[in-house]
């Protein structure tokens, strides 16, 4: 028996204390009977908004009373309350024109997306599931309520977020439900592109999205068609037994289910069809591909204007998976240098995961990077110097010496440059007479 959180039986028990029914419906209900703890539980009841304001007081916000929601604050957390209601016409391919109250629970479940996320669950545990849900959730399958077609047309976001849920709920989607949504996808093009990103976010960082992705690249090809360009594009490569598109379905799978990690493995050879050359031998070359990547992933994550943070990390780690990092102490500081920890670590494990998406035979590399982060482990127990931070001289030792402007920083920039590659010692009496040799102070100064 699904056990509802105190909270949320408390706006249900206050809902019916005043005489209207009240279920808990959606997500909630359907994550609860997989077993999973819902991060959010909504309500929906036979109470007008109005009378749902009254009931709860200073603890109710209206935040969409055009659609009957009314959010209630309690101590345990949000709980977003809705009427029960039926939806007019679409006409945006996203929301109804408007919307109409019931006190039927049955009329409002009918309007829902799927069948797992169309049934409801009253205070005592009572199950309402008109439309076959929970056989559908034990059966794994993921099925339009109704028919597709309507359903998809109504909110065309409907199509990705069903490719979502097939990821999030490792469900097959009912043979009509496919077909509907292979048809209809190109209604997402109609959708708001800060809608599509949420939704793709969700969908990348599921347990299968490559497997989601495999099945349904012609729905991610709708906003961004590069993609296409990798499905079955041979790379004709001994060191790869996979096409472009398999072979990033592997690599994504290696990854943890981080936004940028599944970003950078689903986009680190999106540049490889447009850079392929064959040479007279038969072998496929893909000379410049990770700058040619990195150039596309910054054009397609703007197009979804996806947030700076996120892209800038995106387009520098695609950047970067397959420059060589030598496994040095030199050639890891410097790394750590220009990445930083979090996305040099980051970076590592995108080029575990690309190696182990190559052909078996080529997968030695994965001792040379267990290798470099050995040694980026040692680099930082030490707290060795990678930074201008870090470094034993400042600007204004260096201002004493008579430098000034530019001088400044390039002269830090070349000793930092030198300790990260151990020439010298991050000592400040040897940086400062090096300073000095650099700059000219000394007679036969040297540059460094």
């Amino acid at each position: 028996m699904v056990k509802i959180p105190e909270h949320a039986a408390q706006v249900l028990s206050a809902l019916e204390g005043a005489g209207f029914g009240a279920w808990c419906v959606g997500g909630c209900v359907r994550d609860s009977l997989l077993g999973r703890t819902p991060q959010d539980w909504d309500v929906t009841t036979a109470a007008v908004p109005e009378r749902v304001l009254a009931i709860f007081g200073d603890r109710a916000v209206p935040t969409g009373l055009a659609h009957g929601t009314v959010t209630v604050r309690t101590a345990g957390g949000v709980v977003e309350v809705t009427t029960l209601r039926r939806d007019g016409t679409y006409r945006d391919h996203r929301r109804p024109q408007s919307v109409s109250f019931t006190d039927s629970l049955e009329e409002d479940l009918r309007r829902r997306d799927f069948t797992v996320n169309a049934m409801a669950l009253d205070l005592r545990g009572g199950l309402a599931d008109p439309l076959g849900g929970r056989a559908d959730l034990d059966a794994g399958v993921l099925r339009c309520v109704g028919q597709p077609d309507r359903r998809f047309r109504e909110d065309a976001l409907r199509i990705l977020r069903g490719v979502r849920f097939a990821a999030a709920l490792g469900f097959a989607v009912e043979q009509e439900t496919d077909r509907s949504l292979r048809a209809n996808r190109a209604l997402l093009a109609l959708i708001a592109l800060e809608r599509i990103w949420a939704e793709l976010k969700g969908l990348l960082t599921a347990p299968g999205a490559a497997e989601a992705l495999r099945a349904y690249p012609e729905v991610i090809g709708v906003f961004w068609p590069e993609v296409l360009d990798m499905v079955g594009f041979p790379q004709r490569n001994r060191h790869h037994c996979y096409d472009v598109w398999e072979h990033t379905l592997h690599a994504l799978a290696q990854v943890p289910p981080e936004l940028e990690l599944r970003l950078t493995m689903l986009l680190h050879d999106i540049g490889k069809p447009g850079c392929c050359t064959i040479d007279a031998s038969g072998c496929g070359h893909f000379k410049g591909h990770p700058a040619r990547s990195a150039v596309l992933a910054e054009e397609m994550l703007r197009r979804l204007r996806a947030d700076n943070a996120t892209r800038e990390t995106v387009v520098r780690l695609v950047a970067w998976h397959d420059r060589n990092i030598p496994r040095t102490r030199p050639g890891v500081a410097s790394a750590l240098r220009q990445l930083g920890e979090t996305d040099l670590r980051r970076l590592l494990c995108i080029k575990r995961a690309d190696n182990l998406a190559q052909d078996p035979a080529y997968r030695a590399m994965q001792e040379e990077i267990g290798r470099a982060e050995a040694i980026l482990d040692r680099l930082l127990a030490e707290g060795a110097c990678v930074s201008l931070d870090q470094l034993a001289v400042r600007g204004g030792d260096l201002l004493a010496l008579g430098l000034s402007g530019p001088a400044v920083g390039e002269t830090l920039e070349a000793l930092l440059d030198a300790v990260i590659e151990e020439r010298l010692p991050n000592d400040r009496a040897v940086l400062l007479e090096y300073a000095r040799r650099r700059c000219g102070k000394v007679p036969g100064g040297e540059k460094l």
